[in-house]
């Protein structure tokens, strides 16, 4: 199994924070976010290599912080080979671009670079697996719909077989929303080219579970513990100097 960390965009609604620092090394509670990413993965007993996909800008921040972080598991930075944020491939792309440049055939785990999350990685990865070959990703129920409205908000069956995905839509059917947190199987990974020939949309990897919950089966795992997307700095100076993981 292989993990794939996202961590190729600008932040630039934490600017100034992030001109010169990618928002996973960004500190939060004395270490950078990345590190609670890795230490969640460390546990991942068949995981054996993460891939942290980024940008030309940042590539060898991250391969610095590779070189010095203390882990069983093989690190690989990949470069995008972007410079500026309106340059970007897109979350969904660079996914596009670490499947190719790698010829991955493996299970693989995708995580967005700014989530944090309590919960453990192995219930998430039983059910995941206990849903195979399908895919299966995280959610969420932040409790209002109006704050789901940022998010992208789903409606699952009892099985929890999701029924629809909405990225960031003005009207939610509910407060479950996705944290982007992703397990693909290894069946399926052609699917995000497939997608790719349909669609322009390459960025919110929302809108590629989307597409997918059309045209095959997704199902949702649901947790309740604490989850914080650092997505501006009024949540990122919040937590900052509080958080423990």
């Amino acid at each position: 199994m292989k993990a794939l960390i996202l961590a190729a965009g600008y932040a630039t609604r934490l600017y100034p924070l992030t001109i010169n620092t990618p928002k996973p090394l960004l500190p939060i509670g004395g270490k950078p976010i990345i590190d609670y990413i890795m230490d969640k993965l460390e546990k991942v007993d068949d995981l054996d290599e993460v891939y942290v996909v980024t940008n030309e800008r940042f590539y060898q921040r991250f391969v610095d912080w590779s070189r010095n972080h203390a882990t069983s598991k093989k690190i690989t930075p990949i470069n995008d080979r972007t410079l500026t944020n309106e340059e970007r491939l897109g979350a969904i792309g660079d996914i596009q671009l670490v499947l190719d440049e790698t010829r991955l055939k493996d299970d693989l785990i995708i995580i967005a670079g700014d989530n944090l999350f309590s919960f453990q990685m192995s219930n998430f990865l039983k059910f995941a697996k206990s849903h195979a070959p399908y895919c299966s990703i995280v959610l969420h129920n932040i409790g209002s719909r109006e704050e789901a409205r940022k998010y992208g908000v789903v409606e699952i069956k009892s099985s929890n077989r999701l029924i629809s995905f909405a990225e960031k839509p003005a009207n939610p059917g509910s407060a479950l929303v996705a944290i982007c947190l992703y397990y693909l199987t290894k069946e399926k990974l052609g699917r995000v080219k497939e997608y790719l020939s349909q669609s322009k949309h390459k960025d919110a990897p929302g809108n590629y579970i989307s597409w997918l919950v059309q045209n095959d089966e997704v199902y949702g795992f649901i947790f309740d513990e604490e989850w914080y997307d650092i997505g501006d700095k009024t949540i990122y100076e919040r937590i900052k100097d509080s958080y423990r993981g």
